[in-house]
């Protein structure tokens, strides 16, 4: 199984990392895509890719810190991905209208540039959304992007399926574990199982019955229940499943 968004450079993961990755493997967890969200982070995000095996990387700027964008960010992110082949995407890049951290012209910009910074590099985009799929898509449309996944989808069918329909992939987090998500087990139950993936967004969004701890990579295994349930199928199969989508998605050895 591969955890395929988590935030491992985040501080709540400074220590005890070790005993945290054991549990992933102890829970079939072969690999994890540790998620940037700043310049900076890329770089932490980076180091650790270095030095475990198991973890490889994305480098980007999340909407939340857009505000912060500078003009020699994209040579940054460039000079990163060139220097390992662990970097496997761009991300957690996108639009958050619901924080609005950045201004929404600010984040569509950065937005912007990161995608032609993907299709430059022919890397995939993990974007980040939340109530601003309509922008989102019209910033899609029409790039040469080589994949593109919505990370943690809580959107509803309705507005992601034209997205799935053009070969985006969905990704889901332990959200859909919780009870008020029906909206979200719905958008499970129509995606087709090849173009889905699964996720924790560790340390954040921990699924039930973890719900209230920190999140970790090992309980992505919840989220695979949780679609193999909706799915009618076994937890094998969704495991089968989502490992390919993630190993082809962001070009993986298995």
């Amino acid at each position: 199984m591969i955890d395929a968004h988590c935030h491992l450079a985040d501080k709540q993961f400074s220590t005890g990392l070790d005993d945290v990755l054991l549990r992933a493997k102890q829970q079939g967890v072969e690999k994890m895509l540790c998620i940037a969200d700043s310049v900076f982070e890329s770089k932490e995000c980076l180091a650790l890719a270095q030095k475990y095996e198991q973890i490889y990387c994305t480098v980007g700027v999340h909407p939340h810190h857009a505000k912060e964008w500078k003009a020699a960010d994209p040579d940054a992110l460039r000079s990163l991905v060139r220097s390992s082949g662990k970097v496997r995407a761009i991300g957690e890049i996108g639009l958050d209208y619901h924080y609005d951290f950045s201004p929404r012209d600010t984040q569509r910009e950065v937005f912007r540039v990161q995608l032609d910074l993907a299709a430059e590099l022919s890397l995939p985009a993990v974007v980040h959304c939340r109530e601003a799929i309509h922008d989102v898509r019209a910033l899609l449309k029409g790039r040469n992007l080589a994949r593109v996944v919505l990370h943690c989808c809580t959107e509803r069918w309705e507005d992601v399926q034209e997205l799935v329909m053009q070969g985006c992939m969905l990704s889901f987090t332990g959200i859909a574990t919780y009870p008020h998500a029906e909206e979200i087990r719905r958008v499970i139950r129509e995606c087709p199982l090849a173009q889905m993936m699964v996720e924790t967004d560790a340390p954040y969004l921990a699924p039930v019955p973890h719900r209230g701890k920190r999140n970790e990579p090992a309980f992505v295994v919840e989220v695979a229940k949780l679609v193999a349930k909706l799915k009618g199928t076994t937890l094998a199969e969704v495991d089968r499943i989502t490992t390919a989508n993630a190993i082809a998605f962001f070009g993986l050895t298995p």
